[in-house]
């Protein structure tokens, strides 16, 4: 199904990371909804037999467009955002410390994507700022589950997500549980830790069994996230409503500085536009990608502000014209706000 939503409210400077004053009339022009409409169609019918996921809100006055808002997508490292908003929860309660240090063991590690997996045991020791850089700004599945571990679990994570009203985002599983699950394969094992032994073992698992286990994930409700929800959790952390401003600045800056998915929003924005953001990627697997997703918040040449959500599931495009379609997804959203 797909939903064209507005919501109207009393706007709010919202300039920066949480730093605002007083109510006042929304100076941002409206979303065209039509002009919005008309793109997204055909963007949608482009990413077929795949579903996409579209959500666009005005950081100033709340309005929002959406396609396909309220049906759950599959998130892949997209989680790693609201998993480094819950860990800086914890240092703001005093809980945890930045400067923590962390040893790791070889059960701690997890699946590739994992430069820090990879490098084991040649370094063992993180703090956990660096965990967070790793996880949230280089999608490093052994930081996100370390950290992830450190808190409490996914469990806990959702858990401070619904404390916070974001009640559509569901953190499930661990990467090391997560991954292997996708595609049909036994429990993740340390010898697995390097890209090549990991992907030999992927191929052992019989082609049935994988695509199999693929189409269940598709449909599987855990580890996913609504884009409506998602708009949801970006408001909240630019509005300085879930942590700190010193937090909030910290996984702004560190979702501004990465470098996945040059190809995707970003490559959709005008020179000298701004994007924080979180990637999530799948891997392809016999002709088929489960999640390809961006989501982050855009800062225009002008100042304007816009959270932004795109998930692509199930898709059969080849990996250029994935990333194709989310940058032109950026683009009929620049088109909409203009």
């Amino acid at each position: 199904m797909r939903f064209f939503l507005i919501a109207s409210t009393l706007a709010l400077a919202l300039w920066g990371c949480g730093d605002h004053d007083t109510a006042q009339i929304s100076k941002t022009p409206p979303l065209q909804m039509k002009r919005l409409n008309a793109e997204m169609s055909r963007l949608e019918e482009r990413a077929r037999p795949g579903r996409l996921g579209v959500a666009v809100m005005n950081l100033e006055n709340d309005q929002t467009y959406a396609l396909n808002g309220d049906v759950p997508f599959p998130m892949q490292s997209v989680f790693k955002a609201p998993l480094a908003a819950a860990v800086l929860a914890e240092v703001d309660a005093g809980r945890l410390r930045l400067d923590e240090a962390i040893t790791l063991q070889g059960h701690d590690l997890s699946p590739p994507y994992s430069p820090i997996g990879a490098a084991y045991p040649g370094q063992r020791d993180y703090t956990v700022a660096e965990l967070l850089t790793a996880a949230a700004g280089g999608g490093d599945n052994t930081a996100a589950d370390v950290l992830m571990k450190r808190i409490g679990g996914p469990g806990m994570v959702t858990a401070w997500l619904q404390s916070e009203r974001i009640v559509e985002v569901r953190v499930d599983r661990y990467e090391r549980q997560l991954q292997p699950d996708v595609a049909g394969l036994a429990s993740f094992r340390p010898a697995w830790k390097d890209e090549a032994a990991y992907l030999a073992a992927l191929n052992a698992v019989p082609p049935g069994r994988r695509r199999e286990a693929t189409l269940a994930y598709l449909h599987d409700p855990r580890d996913t996230a609504t884009p409506r929800d998602m708009l949801n959790f970006l408001h909240h952390l630019d509005d300085g409503q879930l942590l700190s401003k010193a937090s909030t600045q910290r996984l702004m800056q560190i979702m501004t500085e990465t470098r996945s998915g040059p190809d995707r929003l970003k490559a959709g924005l005008p020179e000298g536009a701004r994007l924080a953001h979180k990637t999530g990627t799948a891997r392809t697997d016999l002709g088929m990608n489960p999640a390809v997703n961006d989501v982050g918040v855009i800062t225009l040449p002008d100042g304007r502000r816009y959270a932004v959500a795109v998930f692509l599931s199930g898709s059969t495009l080849a990996e250029a014209d994935r990333d194709a379609l989310i940058a032109d997804v950026a683009r009929a959203v620049v088109h909409g706000v203009n």
